[in-house]
Parts: C-alpha cells; structure tokens; sequence
C-alpha cells in the first residue's frame, strides 16, 4: 500500500509542478501533465516513480468521469440537440472525412487490411478527455460553438460502439457483424434514457440527490457520475459519455450551481492524474522506427480536422475565429486511439501498428492543446471566403483581432 501511496502523491505533485511552469510560459495543462507521466514513467530513464501504469488505472478512470461530468453540467439537452439536422451533418463530416482518410492512409501504408480499420479508428476519432479539458481551460464553455463540438464528440461516441463492436469479430476472424449492429443499438438506447431523463425526469434525480449538507451531496453525485460511467462501459457506450450523461441530467436540477462548485476541485486534481497516467503508457523509445508514418497521420488530420472544422463553421454560420476553436479543439487524439493499439496488440496484428499508433497520440495530445490555445492567431489566417457569412461573428463570439 505505501508504494502504491507515494506513486500517488507523486503523480499529483509533479502534475502540478510541470502545470504551474507550464501557466508560467502560457502553456496549457494537458501537455505538461503527460510530459510529466512520460518522464516519471517505466519507459525513460532516470527517476521511476510508477512502474506499473496499470496501478492509477482506477484513479485515471474517476478522472475522466470528473472531467465529462463536469462538462455535462454546463449544458442542457437543448443546448446539444438545438443544431438538429446542422449538428448531424457537421458530426457526419467529420466522420467521413478522417475515418476515411484514416482508411485510405492505413491501406497506403500496406501494413494488412485489418491493420488498416484500426489506423483508420485511432486517427479518426477525437479524444473526449483533452477536448473537454481543452474547453474548460481556455474558458470556451460558454462559446456558441461549444455546442458543435460537444455534438461531434457525442456522434463520434455514438459511431464509435458500432465501430468497436464490429472491429472485435473482424480482428478475431469471425466473418458475423450481428453483435456489432446489437451493440450499436444498445449504445443508442443508452444514450436516448438518459437524454429522456435530463428532459422529463431531472427534477426526481435532483430530488434523490438535493440535501442542504455539501458533504453528503458530494457523495451523492459523484456515486451518480461514477454508477452511469459504469453502466455506460457495460453497454458499449464509453464511461467518460456515460458520466457526460449524468452530468447533462443534473444540470436540469435545482442544485446544478452547488454540485459544479463542489465538483470543481475534484474535477482538477483527478484530471490531472488522468493526464499523468496516460503519459506513462506511452513509450519515446518504440516510436524512432515508425516516425515517417507518424509524421504524415499528423500532417493528414491536421488538414482534416481543418477542413471539417471550415465546412461545419459554415453550415452554423460562424465566423473565423469560431472556425479556427473548433478546428483547432477536436485535433487532439488520446484514449480511444490507445484503446485500439491495445486492441491490436491482443490480435497479434504488426507489430508497427502499436508503436505507430502511441506515436502519433503523444504527437497530437502535446501538440493539439498548444495548437488549440493558439486558435485566435489561426483565425486570422483563414480567408473569409471560405465561411458562409464573410466577416460575420456568431453572436458572442469574440472579434480576431
């Protein structure tokens, strides 16, 4: 136990550190904390502060369900379902556009065919966890395209059981796509009770959660978080839209405002080591031999994420500087990306296919906040032609200059 203790202590501690200095220099946090995970990790040399990455795992997970619960409450079911057809369209062109040049980018590569679906899910799929925290961060909850985002990363969830589901028979060699079709509707059904609850019956869950004692409301909703992120994993949903969820359906309660203040610190601490953790399994030495593949995915999402990032400003209206947010925000790739190296690894595909995919995370999740927090520079570099409503602003959004 006082192994497992001081690992933990140290992982807060040297998270906040390399945060502080990062504030220091006008970086964002995301990056530091991981950087922190890689240096005090197994895979560098020097200081080992957690050998086994496997021993924060539960630690990280209550993270990540802090972090999108959090996010939940700053929304409504309104405010995700208010883009309709708009919303579906700009999800569906981000899909298209990087899970097929994920695809076609896999096949390129000639590493096999079933290496090539799972190129093309580690690269087409954002990470839930740096965008939310991106958000929070750069203070952007309150943006009008702040809704677009969280729609994508809602639709890219949804898309994501199906793709999981069907990608697991098809790396064990079974030819049937049945169960991926059955946990794709299980996923939705999901996703559709909770929605129906935030609408109809928030007011009982607040009910069942609302004391005037902050002690046992915190207890409360963070047992609600953590049961949802629970059912959602069971589901095929994963546990960081389940705790999302929650959050959306306690934010129709009456004592929204106090579970956010009282929410706040733990989202930031238990964040952090989320972060940490996913610094440790990344491993610099595996990535040498596969750079020139890493280099060219980075190159082809970014111009991806870009354009779809354009095409979706347009179909809202939006100007540039709402354009570059979220072109710039839906960049980075974390979680769901190593989810499926493991996945591979465990079907015995390449052996390129792992390091190739940590790779390009650790390119994209450091690269990506620093990108995103440097969206109003991006903005004016983006032709205004290219938006539907030249040199218009969404109401709210700030100016670019």
């Amino acid at each position: 136990m006082g192994d497992e203790l001081v690992a933990l202590g140290g992982a807060f501690l040297a998270a906040g550190v390399l945060g502080r200095f990062g504030r220091q220099i006008g970086l964002p946090t995301i990056p530091l904390f991981m950087v922190a995970g890689i240096l005090l990790g197994p895979h560098t040399p020097g200081v080992v502060l957690v050998e086994n990455p496997a021993d924060l795992d539960l630690v990280a997970a209550l993270g990540l369900v802090l972090l999108l619960f959090y996010l939940g409450l700053e929304f409504t079911v309104d405010d995700l379902t208010g883009g309709g057809r708009r919303l579906l369209a700009a999800g569906g062109i981000y899909l298209l556009l990087n899970i097929g040049g994920g695809l076609a980018f896999g096949v390129a590569l000639g590493w096999g065919s079933r290496e090539a679906l799972v190129i093309a899910g580690a690269v087409g799929i954002s990470s839930s966890a740096i965008v939310t925290k991106l958000l929070i961060d750069l203070r952007r909850l309150a943006n009008p395209e702040t809704r677009l985002i969280l729609g994508i990363i809602v639709i890219e969830d949804l898309f994501l059981a199906l793709y999981l589901a069907i990608l697991q028979p098809v790396l064990d060699d079974e030819p049937s796509v049945v169960d991926g079709f059955l946990s794709f509707g299980k996923a939705f059904a999901f996703l559709l009770a909770f929605a129906t609850l935030a609408r109809w019956g928030a007011g009982i869950v607040g009910r069942l959660v609302a004391t005037p004692d902050d002690e046992l409301l915190t207890i409360c909703f963070v047992g609600l978080a953590v049961l949802a992120a629970g059912f959602a994993e069971e589901l095929g949903v994963s546990d960081a839209i389940g705790a999302f969820m929650a959050g959306l359906v306690l934010a129709q309660s009456p004592v929204a405002d106090r579970i956010g203040r009282l929410v706040h610190p733990l989202r930031d601490a238990f964040g952090a080591v989320f972060f940490f953790a996913f610094g440790l399994t990344i491993d610099p030495g595996d990535v040498a031999a596969v750079s020139g593949p890493i280099a060219i995915a980075t190159v082809i999402t970014v111009v991806l994420c870009f354009v779809a990032g354009l095409l979706g400003a347009r179909l809202y209206g939006f100007g540039r500087n709402a354009a570059a947010n979220v072109s710039s925000t839906i960049l980075a790739r974390g979680e769901f990306s190593l989810i499926l190296a493991s996945l591979a690894a465990t079907a015995g595909l390449d052996d390129r296919v792992g390091p190739f995919i940590a790779g390009y995370v650790l390119v994209l999740a450091l690269g990506g906040p620093v990108v995103a927090s440097r969206s109003r520079a991006i903005a004016r570099m983006i032709p205004e032609s290219l938006l539907k409503t030249r040199g218009s602003r969404a109401p709210g959004e700030p100016s670019a200059a």
